[in-house]
């Protein structure tokens, strides 16, 4: 309604396009301080744990946080003391304002009607997209920071599955990494009845019990079999934990043909914790069958969690470029092997 109405005002101008053009430096300049000071009044603040301190492994700055609050009063305290004149100075700035619309008659109600609309419109923009956008923002990066320093703490315990997997969820947080889509058609059917978790916690404990549990290779196998996808994706997550558990055909038929996303994202997993004991034999089905699921039409979707695991393991699995065979050059004669075959003719 703003860019129409300085539409119409301008056509009416015996220089139109000046006006206009002046007109949508005004209205853009308008736009932006409202928007900054929506920004400013929308700032949300760091949620305090026990006795006001932050929560979290780490302190966030709290500066631009405590700019917001200052300039918010400021600007309150000196806008309300202004109220009296706030007519007068409408009207300067309107006249202030009139030669960049064209300076005729009606120029100078208009550019302060322009103003303040575009002021109140940024304003209401910069606050709902302040306060609807910046709190979700930062609570993914802190969950992202959280779960990298997670996987870094794995990786040097020597946990290379845990860290991978910590690492793509941190990815997922930040919007690197799009999900397996069809792990939510249920994802409470992991969970025992009292459960408050997601299936990846749930996972994640029982990967972290693998070592300490009594069950045997073949019992992982026989879970595996079973054909129901919670007790194959509970035998992954045992595969994942104890690398002697693992049981390759039973990762490669998970990696070709799984019963959902969520069952190939922890097949993969599972793989990723084998690469170091795989004979060369085994390291090349592996590749085989990774490598055909992402060329697949029907396979593994660019860009998903599931990709990224698998490049990581191609990487690992890629056999080094033999060298070229070496050639043995001739020797050419030096000036004191023997007269050249033109020299003996001549």
């Amino acid at each position: 309604m703003g860019a129409l109405g300085l539409l119409l005002f301008s056509l009416g101008r015996e220089h139109s396009w000046q006006a206009l053009g002046g007109g949508l430096v005004v209205s853009g300049a308008s736009a932006v301080l409202g928007g900054a000071l929506g920004f400013l009044f929308g700032v949300p603040r760091v949620r305090g744990g026990p006795g006001g301190e932050p929560q979290g492994s780490y302190v966030p700055n709290t500066n631009l946080e405590q700019v917001s609050d200052w300039l918010t009063k400021v600007l309150l305290g000196v806008g309300l003391t202004q109220l009296g004149s706030l007519g007068e100075r409408l009207h300067q700035l309107g006249a202030a304002l009139a030669p960049a619309l064209g300076g005729e008659q009606g120029a100078a109600p208009f550019a302060a009607a322009l103003v303040l609309y575009f002021l109140v419109l940024g304003f209401l923009a910069g606050w709902l997209v302040t306060r609807l956008t910046l709190p979700q923002v930062l609570s993914d990066a802190d969950q992202a920071l959280k779960l990298f320093l997670a996987g870094q703490d794995r990786d040097r315990r020597g946990d290379k599955v845990g860290a991978d997997d910590l690492r793509v969820r941190a990815m997922q947080h930040l919007g690197l990494l799009g999900g397996s889509a069809d792990r939510a058609d249920d994802p409470a059917r992991l969970l025992p009845s009292n459960a408050t978790t997601g299936p990846e916690s749930v996972l994640a404990e029982v990967r972290s019990t693998a070592r300490r549990s009594a069950l045997t290779s073949d019992q992982v196998r026989e879970l595996f079999a079973d054909g129901n996808e919670d007790r194959r994706i509970q035998a992954l997550a045992l595969m994942q934990g104890d690398p002697a558990l693992a049981d390759l055909p039973s990762v490669l038929d998970a990696i070709e043909h799984p019963r959902s996303g969520f069952e190939q994202y922890h097949a993969l997993l599972a793989a990723r914790g084998l690469l170091s004991r795989l004979p060369a034999a085994e390291g090349r089905r592996l590749r085989d069958a990774v490598a055909g699921r992402l060329v697949a039409a029907d396979g593994i979707p660019y860009g998903s969690d599931r990709s990224w695991l698998a490049e990581k393991i191609l990487s690992r699995l890629e056999a080094p470029a033999p060298l070229p065979p070496k050639v043995d050059l001739p020797l050419q004669a030096g000036p004191t092997a023997g007269p050249r075959p033109d020299r003996q003719q001549a």
